[in-house]
């Protein structure tokens, strides 16, 4: 690929599009995790007999085992929400991109 069709390609609105959009959904996406992430942490350093709370009288697990679990389970969430994001529009939005590309080489 020459300079000047990879110019072409990052002067594509198609392009940028693309680029913004899926750069502004993975960042919206970190933040999230990490204020979840973060907040257990903090949970945890300021306020450890809470998540240290059994479940039951009677239960041998704390509150903080299903909490983290759960903290798991909404990253694999997350995860399967960019993925079907990426799926779905971000490969539409390729494939329209390359349609111009192949139609800029011919």
């Amino acid at each position: 690929m020459t300079q000047e069709q990879v110019l072409e390609i990052k002067n594509n609105p198609k392009y940028q599009k693309l680029v913004s959009t899926r750069s502004k959904f993975a960042w919206t996406l970190t933040i999230v995790i990490l204020v979840v992430y973060y907040a257990f942490i903090l949970f945890i350093a300021f306020s450890p007999e809470t998540l240290g709370a059994r479940v039951s009288p009677d239960a041998m697990m704390t509150l903080g085992i299903p909490v983290g679990i759960a903290i798991i389970i909404f990253a694999f969430v997350l995860t399967g929400i960019y993925v079907k994001r990426a799926n779905g529009e971000f490969d539409g939005l390729l494939n329209d991109l390359k349609k111009d590309v192949e139609k800029g080489m011919k």
